[in-house]
């Protein structure tokens, strides 16, 4: 059986898993946290387009200023995408995730475990508080091993500051985030009826 990775470690009522590239406890000092650096907003944003109509729309800002790899990663692989048919595969009070291709089988048992088949992303962390609705990347216990997951924050999590890139914000659609954090029945965090995500594309900011 495959071992759950975790992210978001260091929260004590749960944690959220990610991609399966790296198992090892991460050996190396945390890396450089860029600080005091405003995010920009990138000319484009993602668009998350859910496959139950009930779940809506998100649309997210993106900060190339802070994370251009993470977002050039985003990018590339919605405009691929790998992103389209997978699933939230795991909700709690702190955040819903997603973006991992192994949602799309049938096997539940795998979902979170994960990832692109394009190398693991380097750390890109920065001061910005993780408030309501920050994107973020998920990761292993390596630091610099975020690839394909995401997650979006419910609420303010300072015990996340400076430990995950963050590399966009929703401006729209936050109540549709809500609503899929409220799915019921789960087993555990993962939704028993598969939480889709139809779409994600980049489109130009109107």
């Amino acid at each position: 059986m495959k071992s759950k990775l975790f992210v978001l470690l260091l929260v004590v009522f749960g944690s959220f898993g990610c991609n399966s590239k790296s198992t090892s406890s991460n050996k190396n000092p945390s890396p450089e946290v860029k600080r005091g650096v405003v995010p920009v907003a990138d000319n484009d944003i993602a668009v998350i387009e859910m496959e139950q109509p009930a779940y809506g729309t998100i649309k997210l800002e993106l900060y190339s200023n802070i994370a251009p790899k993470m977002v050039a990663r985003f990018k590339e692989l919605a405009a691929e995408g790998v992103y389209n048919g997978t699933t939230f595969h795991r909700i709690n009070q702190s955040v819903i995730q997603g973006g991992d291709p192994l949602s799309k089988d049938d096997d539940p048992a795998n979902d979170g475990t994960g990832s692109s088949n394009k190398p693991n992303v380097d750390a890109e962390f920065s001061d910005i508080p993780y408030d309501t609705g920050i994107l973020g990347a998920a990761r292993s216990q390596n630091f610099n091993s975020a690839n394909s997951q995401f997650f979006i924050t419910l609420k303010r999590e300072p015990a996340f500051d400076n430990k995950y890139t963050i590399f966009g914000k929703v401006i729209e659609g936050l109540n549709n985030v809500r609503t899929i954090s409220g799915v019921q029945p789960k087993e555990g965090e993962r939704p028993v009826e598969a939480v889709k995500i139809k779409t994600i594309t980049i489109q130009p900011k109107n």
